[in-house]
C-alpha cells in the first residue's frame, strides 16, 4: 500500500489554541483545507476578547469537518493542548495534529508531516534540521530559543534537535490509557513535558524541516514570568528522572 493510501486511512484532528486570534483564523482554516481537505479542525478558544470564539462557531455552522471548545477564561497553552488530546481520543482519532494559529506554523507542511507519521509515534516540525529555519528573528531571540531547546535535551535526555515547537503531529493510540493529571505544564514548558512523557513511553520520533514565521497579524502571546516557571518545571522533571527514573512518573 502507498504512503498517500496509509495517510488517507489514517483519521487525523487538527487542533488550533486561540485567543485573540480572529483575523488569523478564518484564513488559517482556509488554508489547511486548501492543502488536506479531509482534516478535521478543532478550535479550542479560551473566551478570545475579539470574538475568535463566536467566529469559530460560524465556521463550525457551515462547515461539518470544524469543531469548537469553548472555555471559560486565559487557561494557558497546554491545558488547552490537553484538552485537544482528551476530545481527540474520545472521538476516536488516531493522530492529533497541533499548529499555532498565527501563521507561524504554515499549513504548506502538513502533507509532510502527515507522511512522517505513519513510520513514527511523534513527527516534530522541526526549525533545528537541515532545511529548517525562522524567518524574522533577531540574535536574542534565536539566542533563547537554542539554550531552551539545549537545556531541555540535557535535563530530560530528549533525543530532539527542536524540542519547543508546537508544530506536532502525535499518534495517539500510546495515549489512550495515558493520566493527564501527569502533566505538569499548564504554558510553553508543555511542549517539551509531552516529548518528555512520549519517551517514557518509548515513543518514536522524528523532525520534519519547517520555516518558523512570525505571526501575521495580532499580539504574541509570550509572557516573561510563563517562561521562567517553564524552566522550573523542566528541571524538576529532569532531576527527578535522573534520581527515580521512569517508575516515578
Amino acid at each position: 500500500m502507498s504512503k498517500s493510501a496509509i495517510v488517507s486511512q489514517i483519521k487525523t484532528l487538527v487542533s488550533l489554541a486561540t485567543y485573540n486570534e480572529s483575523e488569523n483564523l478564518p484564513l488559517l482554516v482556509e488554508e489547511i483545507h486548501s492543502v488536506a481537505e479531509e482534516l478535521d479542525i478543532l478550535v479550542i478558544d479560551d473566551n478570545s476578547p475579539d470574538g475568535t470564539g463566536k467566529l469559530a462557531d460560524e465556521l463550525a455552522a457551515s462547515d461539518n469537518r470544524i469543531h469548537v471548545l469553548h472555555r471559560t477564561k486565559k487557561l494557558g497553552l497546554g491545558t488547552a493542548t490537553v484538552a485537544a488530546f482528551q476530545w481527540a481520543i474520545e472521538q476516536q482519532y488516531d493522530c492529533l495534529l497541533n499548529m499555532d494559529a498565527d501563521f507561524s506554523h504554515h499549513p504548506r507542511y502538513i502533507p509532510d508531516m502527515l507522511d512522517a507519521i505513519t513510520d513514527v509515534d511523534v513527527a516534530i516540525g522541526s526549525r533545528y534540521v537541515e532545511g529548517g529555519g525562522v524567518v524574522g528573528w533577531g540574535w536574542r531571540r534565536k539566542w533563547m530559543s537554542a539554550a531552551i531547546n539545549y537545556y531541555a535535551r540535557f535535563f530530560l535526555r530528549l533525543p530532539i534537535r527542536d524540542t519547543s515547537g508546537a508544530y506536532r503531529c502525535y499518534r495517539l493510540e500510546k495515549l489512550r490509557e495515558f493520566d493527564f493529571s501527569k502533566v505538569r505544564s499548564r504554558g510553553y514548558s508543555f511542549q517539551e513535558e509531552m516529548l518528555f512523557h512520549y519517551l517514557l513511553l518509548n515513543a518514536s520520533f522524528r523532525e520534519v524541516p519547517i520555516v518558523f514565521e512570525d505571526r501575521r497579524a495580532g499580539e504574541s502571546k509570550i509572557n516573561g514570568s510563563e517562561a521562567i516557571n517553564a524552566l522550573w518545571i523542566l528541571f524538576r522533571l529532569g532531576i527527578r528522572f535522573r534520581l527515580f527514573g521512569r517508575g516515578s512518573f
